[in-house]
């Protein structure tokens, strides 16, 4: 899927979330999008999703404008935010089959792949436990499930390295970030913390107060802060490295 932003603005009351967005991104790439509290950083993927309209400007996707009323296209895309939504009181195994319905991934092959997750993730056990009953950490690696079982082309995660999740789940999920670009999905992730993107993206994506501060490769990124560095771009990458 290719993406392609143009133009995009959002504004809430007299703060602009998004200022004048403009960025391409190919395929089987991996998104670290890098920014502190209030830099634009839910409300861009949340734009990306179709959950939230910009004010003026285009997303579109392989060329085409995004209609966020095409069902077909918005299946090809899942956003998991920091706090993944579910029906409370309602087990965990329905609530995963709830999502597979709406995305049209529930198979003859989906109970197999979900037992598959569901081990991976250490929640077979707790397939029959009501949503709310579970931890944070649970509830992501949950939603986690249901993304791998879908397997769709676009990952837009909300901060999932700061989701609460136990080692093991980071690690599956750092896996299977890798695994999923090298099969030509597009992830991205945000975060508030430099190191993180250089372990586990391509390219870094640095948001401030809505602006696109930077948009380089991950070793590019790297390099920035040094002798003759934009001292703004520099301070911004240092105050991202001190979290």
């Amino acid at each position: 899927m290719h993406l392609e932003l143009s133009r995009v603005c959002k504004t809430y009351g007299n703060t602009r979330a998004l200022d004048s967005l403009s960025l391409g991104l190919e395929p089987g790439k991996v998104v670290a999008l890098l920014g502190s509290n209030g830099a634009g950083k839910s409300t861009l993927l949340r734009v990306l999703s179709g959950l939230v309209k910009p004010d003026r400007g285009e997303v579109l996707y392989d060329g085409q404008p995004f209609d966020s009323n095409d069902l077909a296209l918005r299946r090809r895309i899942v956003f998991l935010p920091d706090f993944p939504p579910f029906f409370d009181g309602v087990p965990l195994i329905d609530n995963l089959g709830i999502l597979l319905k709406v995305y049209h991934a529930d198979g003859p092959e989906a109970p197999d792949r979900i037992v598959h997750w569901l081990q991976q993730f250490d929640l077979l056990e707790l397939a029959e436990k009501p949503i709310h009953t579970l931890s944070r950490g649970q509830i992501y690696k949950t939603a986690l499930a249901a993304l791998l079982t879908i397997d769709p082309e676009l990952w837009l995660l909300d901060e999932p390295l700061a989701s609460g999740m136990d080692p093991q789940g980071l690690g599956v999920l750092r896996a299977e970030i890798r695994a999923a670009a090298a099969r030509g999905r597009t992830i991205v992730f945000s975060t508030q913390i430099v190191e993180v993107a250089e372990r586990l993206a391509d390219i870094g994506w640095v948001l401030h107060k809505g602006e696109l501060r930077l948009n380089e490769s991950i070793d590019t990124l790297r390099a920035r802060g040094g002798e003759g560095s934009d001292p703004v771009i520099a301070a911004l990458l240092s105050q991202l490295r001190d979290q």
